[in-house]
């Protein structure tokens, strides 16, 4: 298949995911072997504290993925990658009413 015709798959694709017409268990999500939470963080300004208590998490994690002494689990990655991408979003949902 030509450069061409696939990229115009792909956005046919998408297409139909986003307005419903897509079979959800016909796609998987990607998440990242790794994710540079300080990278994250830095991109809201926001002190490893400050980071943590705004996300729910340990302080103590969150100091001990920037430094290489551990990797955040898959579903915190996918968190974290959430957070990069819509951090008004997440704030808007953990939101206590």
């Amino acid at each position: 298949m030509k450069r061409k015709n696939r990229i115009l798959q792909g956005a046919r694709e998408a297409l139909a995911y986003a307005s419903g017409k897509a079979n959800p268990k016909d796609y998987r999500i990607h998440v990242p072997s790794d994710v540079n939470v300080a990278k994250v963080r830095g991109k809201l300004n926001l002190s490893q504290a400050e980071f943590s208590q705004r996300f729910g998490f340990n302080p103590a994690s969150v100091k001990d993925w920037e430094q290489g002494r551990s990797t955040p689990p898959s579903p915190v990655r996918a968190y974290l990658m959430v957070i990069e991408k819509e951090p008004e979003a997440v704030e808007r949902a953990l939101q206590v009413s």
